[in-house]
């Protein structure tokens, strides 16, 4: 994405903020306070339709182990640890799962660009097959492809994004072989890799919104979890309340709850990639 206006995963403030119709609480929202500068919310691309909650069928890489509030960031502590991971924007309206992997990489000086990352997903660009109230029926797989169009929208939808093993695999192939992925990762892992100086990628939604969520099945027959506000970001910080986030959605970097964070965490049946 090159800005923050009329582009994917993005807020409407009214009396709140409200997401593809998911409207946020005043609670929800005073948990979130956005670090160097204001937020710059727009109307929503469109995300956070449709019930049901089954997850999606590949086996998960570990063992398993759960809006928003962007706060300050807490006073140095000895338990307190962040990453010096340089925050990237994504350039396309969609992908902010290349960006995201794209900091995890620069973080160990592998520079490369979100074009070239993108071009090896092999989008699948077949439209997807709608159910009743905007739901969708059938999609291609995001496990194996970026599913549809990246610079299309996500409420409509034409565009989707991708999941793990894609990311995971581009890792591996650019430099960090020891990366680890999958689902069901307990957040004390998580906590525990970044504790360590490792960055980690993990889906979420907007903002860390909590919006309805769905399955589709994919063409070949695989189960997919989604939300129309999935999002992907790193986190680049721990400390004993919070986890920072790299935002790619606008190249911003502030902290959240770790209990919001979970929530997210879990929507995606706590699915990361830890780059090592």
């Amino acid at each position: 994405m090159r800005s923050a206006v009329a582009t994917r995963r993005q807020f409407l403030a009214v009396g709140g903020v409200a997401l593809a119709g998911a409207v946020l609480s005043r609670s929800v929202v005073s948990e979130i306070v956005k670090l160097p500068s204001a937020l710059g919310f727009a109307s929503p691309s469109g995300e956070g339709q449709g019930g049901g909650s089954s997850s999606p069928s590949p086996s998960p890489t570990l063992s398993p182990s759960p809006s928003p509030s962007l706060s300050p960031s807490p006073a140095p502590t000895p338990a307190t640890v962040t990453i010096p991971v340089p925050v990237i924007q994504q350039s396309m309206v969609l992908d902010c799962e290349t960006a995201a992997l794209q900091q995890g990489l620069a973080y160990y000086g592998i520079n490369v660009g979100q074009p070239q990352l993108f071009a090896q997903q092999n989008a699948d660009v077949r439209l997807p097959a709608m159910g009743s109230n905007h739901s969708v029926l059938r999609w291609g797989n995001p496990y194996k492809n970026f599913v549809g169009y990246v610079n299309g929208s996500d409420w409509i939808p034409t565009g989707y994004g991708v999941y793990w093993p894609v990311i995971l695999d581009l890792a591996r192939n650019y430099g960090l072989p020891n990366a680890i992925g999958g689902e069901g990762f307990a957040p004390s892992a998580i906590y525990s890799a970044l504790a360590a100086g490792q960055p980690v990628q993990v889906w979420v939604e907007t903002r860390f919104a909590r919006v309805a969520l769905a399955t589709w099945m994919a063409w070949d027959g695989t189960a997919v979890r989604y939300s129309y506000a999935e999002h992907s970001l790193t986190l680049t910080g721990v400390s004993p309340t919070q986890v920072r986030v790299n935002d790619v959605l606008d190249a911003s970097q502030y902290w959240v709850s770790k209990s919001l964070f979970e929530a997210n965490f879990a929507d995606f049946n706590n699915m990361a990639v830890i780059f090592r």
